[in-house]
């Protein structure tokens, strides 16, 4: 079991070239995402306790640290990636909406895998989701010019369902009764590379039309705009002093976006500007491979160094 979990980039990667060969093996799944999502969460609440969320109410001035560099860094570099490669204003458009939304449920799942800070990871998604209301049609409208409504109560109501409750249901379950779940979170590692995998390969089969018509250029530009985040997140952090599961946290907190939300608006706001979608579709592939990739990077290490499984010891 441990063997599989390490390997789940593997999957991941593999189960995102099935799709694209053949994507109707997994277009039937879109409706499970979202509890699937759950089940993960659900998945982490067992790992956590009351005290892991008390801890980090103690320190509010690293959860500001990740929101500020959600939304100083991800749309800035976005804007001045687009312009280096001399992207369409269609592109630019779409590339800016992705670094101006919050961060994704995903994150949370990535950071669960990596052997991060899971509590803190969910408290930044869930502030940076409340701060979305003003920062993304703020940023959007200052660097493209262009004004979106950005729908705050649904996200929310998604974040409560998808996030909240089954985090706080399974730490609940975890404070009264960890010894008798010990067999239950043995197994929810390995559930979760499951779910994972298949989720991916449900967005790459879900977009391949629009993946097949995308030039490399935009695609190198997703790759910069990804990568960007995930060294800024990790490595102003650190410079500053936090520690080292900290700086993984808001590294992947930063680096992932809630890509989803972006192709959701692009399509509302700028229907005449059909590629304004394509960075936000292309993102929502990259970015689960490049967390998946990540974080079983940070597991390789710290597999060496202490010859334990990274998250399924956690």
């Amino acid at each position: 079991m441990q063997l599989f979990n390490k390997l789940f980039t593997l999957w991941a990667i593999a189960g995102a070239v099935a799709a694209y060969i053949n994507p109707g093996l997994f277009t039937g799944l879109k409706p499970y995402i979202v509890p699937g999502l759950a089940l993960i969460m659900f998945g982490m609440g067992i790992t956590l306790s009351w005290e892991s969320f008390r801890e980090i109410l103690k320190k509010p001035a690293v959860v500001g640290l990740g929101v500020i560099l959600q939304f100083g860094v991800m749309p800035f570099a976005a804007f001045i990636i687009s312009k280096i490669l001399g992207l369409s204003t269609a592109q630019t458009v779409g590339m800016v909406l992705v670094g101006s939304c919050p961060g994704g449920t995903a994150s949370n799942v990535i950071c669960y895998l990596a052997g991060a800070n899971v509590a803190l990871s969910i408290t930044m998604t869930s502030v940076s989701t409340l701060l979305a209301v003003f920062a993304t049609p703020f940023l959007t409208f200052l660097y493209v010019n262009q004004a979106v409504d950005v729908p705050i109560i649904n996200m929310l109501i998604s974040v409560f369902k998808i996030v909240i409750v089954p985090v706080i249901l399974g730490a609940v379950i975890n404070t009264f009764f960890s010894k008798k779940i010990r067999a239950l979170k043995e197994i929810f590692p390995s559930v979760s590379v499951i779910i994972i995998v298949l989720i991916i390969a449900t967005v790459v089969a879900l977009n391949k039309k629009n993946l097949a018509g995308v030039s490399g250029i935009l695609l190198l530009a997703v790759v910069l705009h990804n990568t960007t985040g995930l060294f800024a997140g990790y490595y102003i952090p650190r410079m500053l002093g936090y520690s080292r599961d900290i700086c993984r946290t808001v590294s992947i907190e930063v680096g992932m976006q809630n890509s989803g939300l972006s192709v959701a608006l692009a399509a509302k706001h700028f229907a005449d500007m059909i590629v304004a979608t394509l960075p936000g579709a292309i993102f929502s592939v990259w970015h689960n491979i490049s967390g998946s990739l990540l974080a079983s990077f940070w597991c390789f290490k710290d597999n060496r160094k202490t010859g334990s499984s990274c998250f399924c010891e956690k």
